[in-house]
């Protein structure tokens, strides 16, 4: 038997009155789902722990098996883990994030932050950018060390744990209130702005209509962290499929696979059809027992606030991850167990994650089930069916 996650990062949402009243997961073109869960249980797993903050960091570790309660030591150090920035015992690890505040205001605290991400900027412009911060920034306790798209790292050599606000968490307000009280970050954060603000790459990305990169934000601070091998917990050899350095941090972490798809960039218009085949050839060549692919453009289409992105987001992720993965591993007559979840909600109404329970669908390709339902949030809670602590979601999948 195959065990297989396919995981719509931010998918699950709330009815919004410019779909007819439907979410996007109920209103969005997806035929091979539709079939699925016809033949799947389905229902609610909350995956965010009580009193932890809805992040991809604690949901995702959740839906893998680990107890956020007793594994997350933050989102940062699991980021460092994935490109491969050197972390002590004695450091701290922080998300440095590439964002558009507005320009017309005076000090940095009067700007309102207008884009998390920069409008999905390329890895290749932040490198350039990075390094212009790494010339004016850069310390010894200090370093800054590139990422994908707009997510990048910086460690602090003996730093401490600070609280920071997650820059989505604020989109359309005035920053101020949510700048680092620790002076040095906060600095940081102010110089960045002015580093970045007149960059020949902000000054042609205005010239195209695209979104600047015009400050650092600073958040997700932890320590390195200390997960359990996924192997040895589990009994099976895993490997995972994402853009997202996060993810493939935790994969590291707990010693699964990794697998570096070329075009898969975390956005809209990522490569869903390298996704599959990874996971085909890792499940049908490479010997793995079980595959997470992670795909992130349903929770940025969520941020951006478009109810018809995320549609189509969710509706790529089935007809050009589910539908290939499926149809091979059928045509094969591999035996498979396959989980569709989000790991958390990103409603377009609020632009940012929320805390409540998300959808599930299993399927087992070897007693399929007959019903009538379809896999959507309110379906799901229709079900009866209801996993309160999720991580513990992974051992239905492997029973």
């Amino acid at each position: 038997m195959k065990y297989l996650v396919v995981l719509g990062d931010g998918m699950a949402d709330e009815p919004v009155e410019a779909l007819g009243g439907l979410t996007p997961l109920a209103y969005a073109h997806t035929p091979v789902m539709d079939a699925l869960s016809k033949k799947s249980e389905i229902g609610m797993v909350h995956t965010i722990p009580e009193g932890m903050k809805p992040g991809s960091d604690t949901a995702n570790l959740a839906v893998l098996g680990y107890d956020p309660k007793e594994f997350y030591s933050g989102r940062s150090p699991l980021e460092a883990l994935s490109i491969g920035a050197p972390m002590k015992d004695t450091d701290v690890a922080l998300r440095c994030n590439f964002v558009t505040v507005s320009e017309e205001e005076g000090p940095l605290g009067e700007k309102t932050i207008l884009d998390h991400s920069s409008g999905e900027i390329s890895t290749r412009d932040c490198a350039v950018l990075l390094e212009a911060i790494k010339k004016g920034l850069e310390t010894e306790a200090y370093k800054f060390y590139v990422g994908t798209s707009y997510r990048h790292c910086l460690i602090w050599e003996k730093g401490q744990a600070v609280e920071l606000t997650p820059p989505h968490d604020v989109l359309g307000q005035k920053i101020g209130p949510y700048l680092p009280k620790e002076e040095t970050l906060r600095r940081m954060m102010e110089c960045s702005y002015e580093i970045l603000v007149h960059h020949p790459i902000n000054v042609e990305r205005r010239r195209q209509g695209l979104n600047p990169a015009n400050c650092c934000w600073f958040w997700g601070a932890g320590t390195k962290p200390a997960l359990t091998s996924f192997q040895e917990k589990t009994g099976k050899k895993g490997m995972m499929v994402s853009a997202v350095d996060l993810l493939k941090g935790i994969a590291v972490g707990a010693g699964m696979g990794v697998s570096v798809v070329p075009g898969a960039n975390g956005g809209l218009h990522t490569n869903y059809e390298g996704k599959a085949q990874a996971a085909l050839k890792a499940i049908l060549e490479d010997g793995y027992d079980f595959v997470y692919i992670h795909v992130e453009a349903p929770d940025e289409m969520g941020h951006q606030g478009s109810a018809e992105k995320k549609a189509e987001a969710i509706a790529c992720l089935d007809s050009r991850v589910l539908k290939p993965l499926t149809q091979r591993l059928d045509a094969e007559g591999t035996p498979y167990r396959l989980l569709v979840l989000p790991d958390h909600p990103t409603p377009v109404r609020v632009r940012t994650h929320t805390p409540d329970s998300v959808p599930y669908m299993l399927y087992d390709s070897t007693a399929p089930l007959d019903r009538a339902w379809n896999y959507n949030e309110e379906e799901g809670r229709k079900s009866g069916n209801f996993i309160a602590e999720g991580h513990k979601m992974i051992e239905r999948l492997f029973r």
